[in-house]
């Protein structure tokens, strides 16, 4: 209950003071959200030093560049790597030589998208066809449940986008994903309305995208990393 206090009222509770309560509450507040704070600063650290993957880069990425820039990695770490032509490779992308054959299927997907079970099936497939020891999946993207239990009964290695981030990292290559967009052009395609040849442009702030060569006739346009 209130009580007068040299012209203050002051509130007891049980008895404790409403200014002794307060300290107790703050006191709380940090003792219980320290924790939580600490993981939030740890995990807005971990995130600025996986953007400096240049994983943006590799989403801008077609999947021709995408193998490519695998390529770079593979070779700093000592592998020949060899990217495979892009029809007829029977699940393999990337065939690395070294103290193993190892196959690589190359998934450069857009966000939202996640890679799945196939990719495993013919990653798996590609492994006997190679007479490779070991066979790998590599998105920048995620993988379905489906993918992850296929992975697990076949022994096909995953590398998902948080683990590709920090295996890129770690290698740190001389040639990053930005160099390799501006080296190494996408796959040739086609334009899907009037079946022309699409070629590459460049908007007003910089961004390259596919145009039909047939324009102005035809102005169909689409994202390179489509």
């Amino acid at each position: 209950m209130p009580f007068l206090k040299g012209g203050e009222t002051v509130v007891i509770v049980g008895d404790l003071t409403l200014e002794k309560l307060l300290i107790v509450v703050v006191l709380m507040s940090i003792i219980l959200g320290g924790p939580r704070l600490y993981r939030h600063l740890q995990k807005r650290k971990r995130a600025k030093l996986l953007s400096m993957s240049g994983i943006r880069d590799i989403d801008k990425m077609d999947g021709r560049q995408f193998e490519f820039f695998l390529e770079v990695l593979f070779n700093k770490l000592g592998y020949r790597a060899e990217v495979t032509p892009g029809s007829r490779d029977y699940g393999a992308d990337i065939i690395l030589k070294g103290k193993n054959k190892i196959v690589v299927q190359a998934k450069r997907y857009g966000a939202g998208n996640k890679v799945g079970l196939k990719a495993v099936m013919e990653a798996h497939f590609s492994k006997s066809y190679y007479i490779a020891q070991d066979a790998w999946v590599i998105t920048n993207s995620r993988f379905t449940s489906s993918a992850i239990e296929g992975a697990k009964k076949t022994g096909v290695k995953l590398m998902d986008r948080t683990t590709l981030q920090e295996f890129i990292l770690k290698i740190n290559p001389e040639r990053k994903p930005a160099d390799i967009r501006k080296e190494v052009g996408p796959a040739s395609r086609k334009c899907p309305k009037c079946g022309k040849d699409l070629s590459i442009r460049q908007s007003k702030d910089g961004q390259q995208f596919f145009g039909c060569s047939s324009f102005p006739q035809c102005k169909h346009t689409e994202n390179i990393a489509n």
